[in-house]
C-alpha cells in the first residue's frame, strides 16, 4: 500500500497526524517483539510538549524562615547582607515545545541496556533551528553510546532533512543525498569497529508519497541486525485507525 500524506487534505479532513504518530510506535513495538530474541524487548516512548529533566532541585517546605546569611569577608566581624542584583535579561518567552515519538530497544541480559532507538520525526522537530539542533544533538549523543539510531520522517509540512543535518553536525556527507535532499526519508545509522578503526554506517532511503515504505536494518548488537519492516507496521496502524 502507498505512503499517505498525513499532513494535508484529504487525510487531515478525517484524521489528525498526531493520532497516527501516537499509534505507530505501538504497532512497531508489536512487530519487533515478535522478532527480537528473548533477551531483548522493544517499548514505545511518547513525550508531548516540553520535556525537562531536573538534576538539582530546590523544594519549599513548611519550615520557619531561613535566617538571612551574613558575610564577614573582611575579617573584621562586621556582617554585610548579600544584596540580590537585577537580572541581566528578563523577557516573556515560552520553552521550545517538541513532541517525541520513538521506540526503544533494550538488552535485558545486560542490565536493561539501550541498544537501538527509532525516532519518528514530528513537525515540531523540524520547525525551528533550535528544535532541529536539539533533535540532531540527541541522535549524536546516542551514537556516542554506540546505540543504533533509525530516523523516520513523514512530515510533508517542513522541508528540512534531519538525517542530512545530523551528518553535517558530524562533519560527514552521504553521497546519496542531493544538494536539496528530500524531506521524506528513513535512515538507520550505527557506529561499528572494524580494522582497528571506528566506522559510521548508514542506510538512507528517500520516501515518496504513493510508494511503499522500506525495510531497514535495526542493529541490536555488533553482529546482529533484525529487519525493521516499516511498511507492515505502517499499514497496520492505518488499518487500526481506519485510514484509507
Amino acid at each position: 500500500m502507498p505512503l499517505r500524506d498525513h499532513f494535508h487534505s484529504p487525510f487531515t479532513d478525517r484524521r489528525s497526524w498526531d493520532g497516527f504518530h501516537g499509534q505507530w510506535p505501538a504497532m512497531i513495538v508489536i512487530g519487533l517483539n515478535r522478532t527480537l530474541p528473548q533477551r531483548y524487548v522493544a517499548e514505545p516512548e511518547v513525550h508531548l510538549g516540553s520535556s525537562i529533566e531536573i538534576d538539582i532541585g530546590t523544594f519549599e517546605q513548611d519550615e520557619p524562615d531561613f535566617p538571612t546569611v551574613q558575610t564577614t569577608g573582611n575579617g573584621s566581624g562586621t556582617g554585610a547582607f548579600w544584596s540580590l542584583t537585577p537580572p541581566t535579561l528578563s523577557v516573556a518567552t515560552d520553552l521550545p515545545k517538541t513532541d517525541e515519538y520513538e521506540v526503544r530497544v533494550y538488552d535485558n541480559k545486560d542490565g536493561r541496556k539501550l541498544v537501538a532507538a527509532i525516532e519518528i520525526v514530528s513537525p515540531s522537530n523540524k520547525d525551528r533551528p533550535e528544535t532541529r539542533r536539539a533533535f540532531v544533538t540527541k541522535c549524536a549523543a546516542l551514537f556516542q553510546k554506540r546505540i543504533c539510531v533509525t530516523i523516520v520522517d513523514l512530515v510533508t509540512t517542513r522541508t528540512s532533512n534531519l538525517y542530512g543535518d545530523l551528518l553535517k553536525f558530524l562533519d560527514l556527507n552521504d553521497p546519496s543525498l542531493t544538494d536539496e535532499p528530500t524531506p521524506l526519508y528513513a535512515a538507520t545509522c550505527r557506529w561499528t569497529h572494524a580494522s582497528n578503526a571506528w566506522h559510521l554506517e548508514t542506510w538512507n532511503y528517500p520516501l515518496t508519497i504513493g510508494q511503499p515504505l522500506p525495510t531497514l536494518p535495526l542493529w541490536i548488537a555488533e553482529n546482529l541486525a533484525i529487519p525493521l519492516e516499516l511498511e507492515a507496521s505502517y499499514e497496520e496502524t492505518c488499518r487500526v485507525l481506519r485510514i484509507r
